[in-house]
């Protein structure tokens, strides 16, 4: 889940949560407030049809019930009673309602004073109202009708209102998260073009001083210390390299001199001609630390070739024979009818020939009869493989996890001369031409595939 759904989703969680808080809270208050307004219209009612009842002695039962009946402060399906200190009624209400009590309500409500409840629909409201030195007791029972309408009129304003306000809250909190993320998209995709062929690709800055441009700085920045530190490695590579190989040459040169001079006993040649092969593979090693070190730089910008792949293998077989006359090389090559264009790569020549090179030379020093096999294939358009084989000693499965890093020897190679950087410098220009090689191991079989994609 990326970033920005990760603040929306929180966001829109965290107001979802405190709004329905809110609406809950203002319901459970408006039914407080609305049971509290209607025991206080209760009250007054039962009150006021006491008094009336025993402060006003010319007004009789009958019209105390029709002033009852009649009274503006009249409640829906309202009845009232009204008991003397032994529990026995005196007055009640003309209305068909009925109040559900017994002896015990009347009981309670001598110990209590009041009490108010719930019967139903019908809520019940009990007082004690003493009066000249006599108890009385009022129980006056009714339904709330429009008190109930507006707690039901809240509760659907506030379902609404809260199904609309999550919704906008939801969409408008992605789309401004969003927004506001915009840079952090354009970030990622700039970094993700960056490799360490192109450090001098930056990214936008502006003016603002959020966190993403402070970000985008001190990137930018650390880019040009990577430029930089990655520059200065290769140019003193490069240096070294060059001024270590010219001496080298001379050295070799005057060894073969020496040796072609002749008239040296058969020892002292031995020696000489052990002293020149340890400097051709110094010479060697120099070559592919300046090739490594000179890889990105020389061949970055420069526009791609289309190459055939057959013309790739024999010139490199060529190469090979001029510097190990005994190797041998069997071709084969499928043909795949329908893909036009067959065999044709893109690439740099003269990159792709150090791979092919390197591949027949490592088959020719690792296997048992100087001999490799080289098969060409292209399954579909967009597909060419290059698989090279030989005959030998095969590599273990824990040795094969580090055959392409640099001076990584197997135990085969105890009796080799070499530098372990061949493969290294294999693999790194197929990577950048973005094609992969894969080794297999059967038996005595080594086995080098090389994948190019189009």
């Amino acid at each position: 889940m990326t970033l920005k759904r990760k603040i929306a989703i929180n966001v829109s969680i965290a107001f979802s949560i405190l709004f329905g808080l809110a609406a809950t809270y203002i319901y459970i208050s408006f039914s407080n407030f609305r049971k509290e307004e209607f025991k206080d219209r209760l009250t007054e009612k039962a009150l006021t049809t006491a008094k009336l009842l025993l402060e006003v002695k010319e007004i009789d039962n009958t019209i105390l019930k029709l002033i009852d009946q009649n009274t503006i402060n009249k409640l829906y399906n309202e009845k009232t009673l009204v008991f003397d200190g032994q529990y026995k009624l005196v007055y009640q209400s003309l209305d068909d309602s009925k109040i559900k009590y017994t002896k015990d309500d009347l009981v309670r409500l001598n110990n209590e004073k009041s009490f108010y409840k719930v019967n139903g629909d019908q809520e019940l409201l009990g007082i004690y109202l003493p009066f000249e030195n006599t108890d009385y007791y009022v129980l006056i029972s009714a339904q709330d009708k429009y008190g109930y309408s507006k707690m039901q009129y809240l509760l659907y304003s506030l379902i609404i209102t809260y199904i609309i306000s999550i919704t906008l809250v939801w969409l408008l909190t992605y789309f401004f998260i969003k927004k506001l993320l915009q840079p952090l998209d354009e970030f990622q995709k700039t970094i993700t073009t960056i490799s360490a062929n192109a450090l001098n690709i930056h990214l936008v800055e502006n003016q603002s001083h959020d966190e993403i441009n402070l970000l985008t700085k001190a990137f930018n920045q650390m880019l040009n210390r990577l430029e930089f530190s990655f520059n200065t490695q290769k140019e003193f590579t490069s240096n070294a390299s060059h001024e270590l190989y010219t001496p080298l040459t001379r050295i070799s040169l005057q060894l073969e001199n020496l040796i072609n001079a002749g008239n040296h006993p058969p020892e002292t040649e031995q020696y000489l001609k052990n002293i020149n092969n340890d400097v051709h593979q110094m010479a060697d090693l120099i070559n592919s630390l300046l090739l490594l070190a000179k890889l990105n730089q020389d061949e970055i910008g420069k526009k791609l070739e289309t190459l055939r792949v057959d013309d790739l293998v024999f010139d490199a077989y060529s190469q090979m024979q001029r510097n190990f006359p005994d190797f041998t090389m069997h071709f084969e090559l499928e043909d795949n009818e329908a893909v036009d264009n067959a065999f044709e790569i893109h690439g740099f020549k003269s990159l792709l020939q150090i791979v092919i090179v390197n591949l027949l030379k490592n088959a020719y020093l690792y296997s048992e009869d100087k001999k490799a096999t080289v098969l060409i294939q292209q399954p579909d358009a967009s597909t060419t493989l290059v698989t090279v084989t030989n005959s030998g000693e095969t590599i273990t499965a824990e040795e094969q996890h580090k055959l392409f890093q640099p001076f990584a020897r197997g135990e085969n190679s105890a009796n080799i001369h070499g530098s372990g950087l061949g493969l290294r410098i294999v693999k790194r220009i197929l990577d950048f031409h973005e094609a992969e090689i894969q080794y297999t191991a059967d038996g005595k079989t080594n086995q080098f595939q090389i994948v190019f994609s189009a």
